[in-house]
């Protein structure tokens, strides 16, 4: 054990001397995901709640409020996550859960969600001590509403933790101390005085004011007995470009990055299921030859609902298909569905899981406060009419093959708001998979011989729509 105490120590001196030293002020930075977060920790004592992130290498931060509803969002260069095999920190204090992943190229994200308002009491970074590496320590306390958009109106905390350009103006900037570099282990209570100084960023700089408060005891989390299991993402292969591509088809894999969407069972993510589908029926399109595949994503990132649409809408696409697989109260609902857009929802479930997708905007940690309408309406227009049309066409059509291939739910086209279908000009349908709160759906969506099955159906049905297209173009 020794030994391998010793090599994991010298691993992580090589992973450190190696890394890139990325810094992020205002906007994010490219980088490349060098460094490594190897651990979350969350625990509440004395009405202190402290959040800590385990980093391989020292990194700079940009911190700031959302509210409705109350979050906190951590912005930092582009890293890797290897973190214990132990599901994320539960609620403790004002913290209620968080979310993190690539909310695009050279920035990751993390979301923490509040259980009421609250306030960033310290934010720092502590140097390597003993058995632990380079740690953002968060530590949040209760506070009203009015100071909470107070905080929000005043703008992000820059955490230095390096060479780091001007905050933004109203910026608050947090230095680390000697005596804070010193301060405790992870989340253990700390033997020395935490001692911050915080000052504004105005033109002149005042006197910085200096609070002096011992460490609260904060206990861990303990870790579940359950290792989740790891789901292996469909290999990724460039686009072909075939002469006698007729048709470009949008293939929109939901979620990524910060927003995983729906956690299975076995901790299956939405997100990678939905990729690597996206990924199945793009090989089967493309083996007929006949069409031009974009992918909304292709790998493990965010995008905005309405980047989605304009990526489609860019590119030509002829036919947009979002890729979902959803959750659901009632465990024993299963089976694959097919939405249309629609300005009232078919049932109850649909106009729920409707609501739901439209928040990925907001679960990513953006600030929805001042979007137009366009993008938080979910409401549709006349111009939209034909559309429609052509999406139910469609529907009915991928319904049809989903049938002959497995078990799908009742009334298997439905119709709600879904915002990621709102392109005026873009025949679009979204794709329920099935539901990984049913363990049976989980277990056939792993399979990559099951969703080959499934692609397979939607390129069938995709074949038979553009077939009827040219038929009506002839007659």
């Amino acid at each position: 054990m020794g030994g391998l105490r010793l090599l994991r120590h010298a691993l992580k001196r090589f992973l450190g001397a190696v890394a890139v030293v990325v810094t992020l002020a205002y906007g994010p930075v490219s980088a490349g995901a060098t460094t490594v977060v190897t651990d979350i920790r969350v625990g509440t004592a004395a009405g202190t709640t402290r959040i800590v992130f385990e980093f391989t290498e020292r990194l700079s931060f940009r911190v700031f409020t959302l509210a409705n509803p109350y979050r906190i969002v951590i912005d930092m260069p582009e890293v890797g996550w290897r973190l214990p095999p132990r599901p994320l920190p539960a609620a403790s204090g004002v913290y209620d859960k968080l979310r993190y992943g690539l909310y695009k190229p050279g920035n990751s994200r993390v979301v923490l969600d509040l259980r009421q308002a609250s306030r960033i009491k310290q934010a720092s970074l502590v140097a390597p001590n003993g058995a632990y590496a380079y740690r953002l320590v968060l530590e949040l306390g209760k506070t009203t509403h009015a100071n909470f958009l107070a905080a929000v109106k005043a703008g992000a905390i820059a955490v230095n933790g390096g060479a780091i350009t001007s905050p933004p103006a109203r910026a608050v900037v947090v230095s680390r101390s000697p005596a804070a570099a010193l301060q405790a282990k992870g989340i253990v209570r700390s033997r020395v005085p935490d001692v911050a100084s915080v000052r504004t960023a105005p033109k002149r700089a005042s006197k910085p004011t200096v609070t002096a408060a011992r460490k609260p005891r904060v206990s861990t989390v303990p870790r579940a007995k359950v290792k989740p299991r790891k789901f292996e993402l469909a290999p990724r292969k460039p686009g072909l470009r075939p002469a006698a591509v007729r048709y470009a088809i949008a293939l929109d894999p939901g979620h990524g990055g910060v927003d995983p969407g729906t956690v299975g069972h076995s901790g299956t993510h939405e997100k990678h299921i939905t990729l690597s589908m996206a990924r199945s029926i793009r090989a089967a399109l493309e083996r007929t030859g006949r069409y031009r595949v974009i992918m909304t994503r292709d790998r493990d990132i965010f995008l905005q609902l309405r980047d989605r649409i304009k990526v489609a809408r860019e590119a030509g696409a002829n036919l947009f298909v979002s890729i979902h697989a959803d959750s659901i109260k009632n465990q024993k609902i299963h089976g694959p569905s097919v939405y249309t857009l629609s300005e009232r929802a078919s049932d109850k479930e649909a106009a729920q899981l409707a609501e739901k997708e439209n928040k990925a905007d907001l679960i990513a940690g953006i600030d929805l406060t001042h979007s137009s309408k366009d993008v938080t309406n979910i409401l549709i227009d006349l111009a939209q009419r034909d559309a429609m049309n052509q999406s139910a066409r469609f529907a009915s059509l991928l319904v049809g093959e989903l049938k002959k291939r497995t078990q799908v739910l009742r009334n298997t086209h439905r119709f709600a708001g879904f915002a990621v279908l709102k392109a005026p000009d873009v025949p679009s349908v979204l794709l329920e998979l099935g539901f990984l709160s049913n363990p049976r759906d989980e277990r056939q969506l792993r399979s990559r011989d099951y969703r080959g099955r499934l692609a397979a159906g939607v390129a069938k049905a995709i074949d038979g729509y553009f077939a009827r297209v040219e038929q009506a173009a002839r007659n």
